[in-house]
């Protein structure tokens, strides 16, 4: 039986990052080639009626014990844009508390004054980069955990809860549930593979939109501007200032909402911002969103109707509504981890995940923990231990009586 760690490492070979600005699903063809090494895989292992679909979704099915809820895996196959993603070079290393060199000719290292995290993992084997890619953890790691649960309920004859397994492309690009087909999943409820830190239990997400504004000025020479000249530019970083800085990602944590600007460009005569807005609370969402109309307003009435053109889209909510009438699913979680010596921690994302969409299309889904650290970044980690420790709390899952 291969490793979890052993699966882990192969997975990352796949270049699978997703691209925001495609219109295709998969949004990059490269995902598919991973879902259809997966699909081998699980067929070599004996899930008969593996399967990827035309949009890249793998599905399969290990069967159990009727009498037991049917319960989903579900994990993501592409990484993140926001680093490279591509001839990734993960090694393990043991952590001894000293800084790790992970690039000595590009003078990269992993340090502990940096990244508080690594003090919880003094003598693990860490799986880290060179320093110059992501790891891939977000969501490989979840990938690989599924499936080395999975062959141990296919080859241990243990008694366990028939087993649906999905793999989606996209999630990183906001578009991972699209196109999963909850009716045919079949499952009672789920959970997303798609955590961070050890104990982790997540069901509550921020409620999220994104806004995009063109704002309008008129071109002049300069030396003739006077009184003429209207710098889009100048209008955009004025809506910009009248923005809360105290809710800004970099000073927010917890249950704290933000409105993050992701994009400005721009000349005199048309800028473009864009944001995302985040927050837990519905009540609070929806007063970001007002306050921006409100600003637009402002704008236009300052400039002249037409000045700034303000599009809102909303993109996922809370998931904590469609859960809270079913937290025997969370329950379910909390006691496979404490039965494998994890402490549980109920933790709000400060993001999303498959499993908030999924839960509103009537497949509630809690998020659990795979180990990893630092995602969506060059210093990008995950213990072997604690992805060992995550294969032992789904087979619990799986495994424990009702």
């Amino acid at each position: 039986m291969e490793s979890v760690s052993q699966r882990f490492l192969r997975y990352v070979g796949f270049d699978t990052q997703s691209d925001e600005t495609s219109t295709t699903c998969p949004t990059t063809s490269k995902q598919k080639l991973l879902g259809a090494a997966l699909v081998a895989e699980m067929k070599a292992m004996g899930i008969s009626d593996a399967f990827m679909d035309d949009f890249g979704y793998v599905y399969g099915t290990v069967p159990g014990d009727p009498s037991l809820p049917v319960i989903g895996l579900i994990a993501h196959m592409d990484t993140s844009p926001d680093a490279p993603g591509n001839d990734i070079k993960a090694r393990i290393v043991e952590y001894t508390g000293e800084d790790i060199c992970l690039n000595g000719e590009k003078g990269i290292f992993l340090r502990e004054t940096d990244y508080e995290s690594l003090a919880n993992h003094h003598g693990k084997h860490l799986i880290v980069t060179d320093g110059t890619t992501l790891l891939g953890a977000d969501d490989k790691a979840g990938v690989a955990e599924i499936l080395t649960a999975a062959e141990y309920l296919l080859t241990s004859g243990t008694r366990h809860a028939t087993l649906k397994i999905g793999f989606t492309p996209d999630e990183e690009v906001g578009s991972g549930a699209d196109h999963f087909d909850v009716a045919a999943f079949g499952a009672d409820y789920a959970y997303t593979v798609d955590g961070g830190t050890v104990g982790e239990i997540e069901y509550e997400n921020f409620n999220a939109a994104g806004a995009r504004a063109v704002f309008h000025g008129l071109n002049i020479h300069p030396g003739s501007a006077k009184n003429k000249m209207v710098n889009s530019q100048l209008i955009a970083m004025e809506f910009q200032s009248m923005l809360p800085a105290s809710q800004r990602p970099e000073h927010t944590c917890g249950y704290e909402g933000f409105f993050h600007l992701t994009e400005m460009k721009g000349e005199v005569e048309e800028s473009q911002l864009s944001w995302i807005i985040r927050d837990h609370d519905m009540e609070m969402f929806n007063r970001k969103k007002e306050l921006m109309v409100s600003v637009a307003d402002f704008i236009n009435k300052k400039y002249g109707e037409g000045t700034v053109e303000l599009t809102i889209r909303d993109s996922y909510f809370n998931m904590k509504q469609c859960i809270e009438p079913v937290m025997y699913v969370v329950e379910r979680a909390k006691q496979a981890m404490e039965a494998v010596g994890m402490t549980a921690r109920e933790v709000p994302i400060r993001g999303g995940t498959d499993g908030a969409r999924l839960s509103y299309m009537g497949l509630p889904c809690p998020n659990l923990c795979t180990g990893g650290e630092n995602y969506h970044g060059r210093f990008e980690y995950i213990p072997v231990e604690d992805m060992e420790q995550c294969v032992k709390m789904l087979i619990q899952i799986l495994t424990q009586a009702e």
